[in-house]
C-alpha cells in the first residue's frame, strides 16, 4: 500500500485521480450507493486501499442519512451479561454481522429501572441507526421506550410484553423452543423414564414459557410436584434440583431450560449420590459448549444457533432499515445426544 504523505489525508477528489474516475463515482462506491459498474467499483476500492482513503464519517452521514452504528440492549445486570455465555455467543454474532455492514455495536445493559431514561435519552439523540433488543421480560418497559423513540428495532426472543407484542409487525429472531422443548422430553420418555422433572427459567420470559409448555405437551397430566422454578442461571438450577429431590425423590429424569441450570442440577445430584443418567438422567437447553464440555458426564442438550441467531438479527433489521417489510423468523432446535441421558 502507497502511504500518505506525513501530516496529509487522503481526499475523495485523490481517490478519484487515482482510479482515473469522477468524484461521484468515487461517492457512490464508499457510501455504498447503486448504479456503478462492477470494473469502476474494483477500481476505486483498488485506490481507496492503495491511498489509504478513511471516509469522514460526518459527509459519509449526510449521504446515507445513516450513522452507521446500532444499539444492543441487553435487559439484564452487567454481572448476567458477562457471566452467561449465552449473551456472549450471540453478541459475538451481532458484532461479525454489523462488521460486515460496516457497522458499530454500541452495547447498552439495564441493571435497573433506572437505567430506562438513560437508554430513552440516548435512543432519541439520533445517535444509531437501529437497536437489537433481546432477554426482555414480560413487564419490561423498554419496547415502549424504543417506540417511543421511533428507532427501527428487532428484538431476540417472541415478544411477550403489552404494546409491541399486539403489533403484527414487530420483527424477532428466536428459536422454536416449544419444539425444542417436546424432544427434549420425548427423548427422556423414550429411555423408559416416567417420573421426568422439569426446571424452568423465569416465566416472565417467553422462552422460559414456551420451553414449559414444550414439557407439558408431553407430559398433560403431569405432577406439578416434578416443575421447580428457575432463574437460568447455574446456582437457581442447583435449588431448585435441590427443592426437586424433596418433594419426589423417585424422579428419574430431568429436563432444565437451559445448560447452566443443567450444570447446577447435575452438581446437586451427585452430591446426594444420585448417578447420571442410570439414576437421573438429565437434558439441559442451548448446547453451550463452555457449559455442555464441562460436565461429567458429557450433557445431551437442544441445541438452538445462537451465535447465527444474532446474525439474523442484524441481517433483519438491515432489512428494516431499506424499508423491507419485516417478518419474523424462527430457527430450528437439535437434540443432541452425549452421555447424560
Amino acid at each position: 500500500m502507497s502511504e500518505p504523505t506525513s501530516g496529509t489525508r487522503p481526499t475523495l477528489e485523490a481517490v478519484a485521480a487515482h482510479a482515473g474516475v469522477s468524484r461521484a463515482t468515487v461517492s457512490r462506491v464508499v457510501n455504498g450507493g447503486a448504479g456503478v459498474r462492477a470494473p469502476l467499483v474494483e477500481k476505486v476500492r483498488k485506490a481507496v486501499e492503495e491511498l489509504g482513503y478513511i471516509p469522514n464519517h460526518a459527509a459519509r452521514s449526510l449521504v446515507t442519512r445513516r450513522n452507521g452504528a446500532v444499539a444492543v440492549i441487553i435487559a439484564e445486570p452487567e454481572f448476567r451479561i458477562f457471566s452467561d455465555p449465552f449473551f456472549e455467543q450471540q453478541v459475538r454474532g451481532i458484532s461479525r454481522e454489523l462488521t460486515s455492514y460496516d457497522a458499530q455495536l454500541v452495547l447498552l445493559w439495564v441493571e435497573g429501572p433506572g437505567d430506562h431514561d438513560r437508554i430513552a435519552r440516548y435512543l432519541g439523540g439520533g445517535h444509531v441507526d437501529g437497536a437489537l433488543a433481546f432477554s426482555l421480560h414480560n413487564d419490561d418497559d423498554l419496547p415502549t421506550i424504543v417506540r417511543r423513540a421511533q428507532v427501527p428495532t428487532v428484538y431476540g426472543g417472541r415478544p411477550g410484553w403489552t404494546g409491541p407484542a399486539d403489533e403484527p409487525a414487530v420483527a424477532y429472531v428466536d428459536c422454536d423452543n416449544r419444539g425444542g422443548a417436546r424432544s427434549a422430553v420425548r427423548h427422556l420418555r423414550s429411555l423408559g423414564r416416567r417420573r421426568v422433572a422439569h426446571i424452568t427459567g423465569p416465566l416472565d420470559q417467553t422462552s422460559a414459557m414456551d420451553r414449559l409448555d414444550g414439557y407439558r405437551d408431553e407430559l398433560p397430566d403431569g405432577d406439578p410436584a416434578l416443575v421447580a422454578d428457575g432463574a437460568f442461571t447455574e446456582e437457581s438450577g442447583a435449588r431448585a434440583m435441590a427443592t426437586l429431590l424433596l418433594r419426589r425423590p423417585d424422579l428419574d429424569a430431568v429436563f432444565a431450560a437451559n445448560d447452566l441450570m443443567a450444570a447446577g442440577a447435575l452438581r446437586v445430584l451427585r452430591e446426594q449420590g444420585r448417578r447420571v443418567p442410570e439414576d437421573v438422567a438429565l437434558v439441559g437447553f442451548d448446547d453451550m459448549l463452555s457449559v455442555v464440555e464441562g460436565t461429567d458426564p458429557a450433557l445431551t442438550t437442544v441445541h438452538q444457533d445462537i451465535e447465527g441467531m444474532g446474525r439474523l438479527m442484524v441481517r433483519l433489521l438491515m432489512r428494516t432499515l431499506d424499508g423491507e417489510a419485516a417478518a419474523p423468523v424462527i430457527t430450528p432446535t437439535e437434540l443432541i445426544r452425549r452421555a447424560s441421558a
